[in-house]
């Protein structure tokens, strides 16, 4: 009786896993799920690289945004001091912080330093809108490659939004 069982199992398992033309279809789906998981490895470490690099750039992105923001404060604090100082007589006596000391300065030296400050708060402004602008191209690549990982793995896309 245990024999008779055992035959009919092997035979309902072999009917079950012959597909077409007598081809075992069990090897076909452990080649499948080994390509399946190779393909879902693989679409993960893609999934990682680009995050990564969208918080680096992200990153990068709100440093040059801080260091857009100081250099802003700094032209406009160099601004102010030119338009004070234009307003005093050229006999004025004015003075120069440095530290916790104050020398007295001519007017025209400050001047100069402020114009100077301005100048170069400009320059820098303007190299750092260059740097802000890439990066904000490097984000829209990093976006679309996303975007498109996502669609070419819909299995991923799932997988993350069970995540969060």
């Amino acid at each position: 009786m245990f024999r008779n069982y055992v035959n009919s199992w092997s035979f309902q398992f072999g009917r079950l896993c012959k597909g077409e033309n007598g081809v075992h279809s069990n090897l076909l789906f452990l080649k499948r799920t080994k390509y399946r998981e190779m393909a879902d490895e693989a679409s993960r470490t893609a999934f990682i690289e680009i995050q990564n690099r969208m918080i680096e750039t992200t990153a990068k992105l709100k440093q040059v945004q801080n260091q857009m923001r100081n250099k802003e404060g700094e032209k406009k604090r160099a601004y102010l001091t030119m338009e004070e100082l234009r307003s005093l007589s050229d006999d004025t006596n004015t003075y120069k912080s440095i530290g916790r000391t104050f020398v007295l300065e001519p007017k025209l030296v400050l001047m100069n330093e402020q114009e100077q400050k301005f100048k170069d708060s400009e320059s820098a402004i303007a190299s750092l809108q260059m740097s802000k602008e890439y990066l904000e191209k490097q984000m829209t690549e990093v976006e679309n490659n996303l975007r498109e990982l996502l669609q070419q793995d819909p299995g991923l896309a799932r997988q993350i939004m069970s995540m969060s």
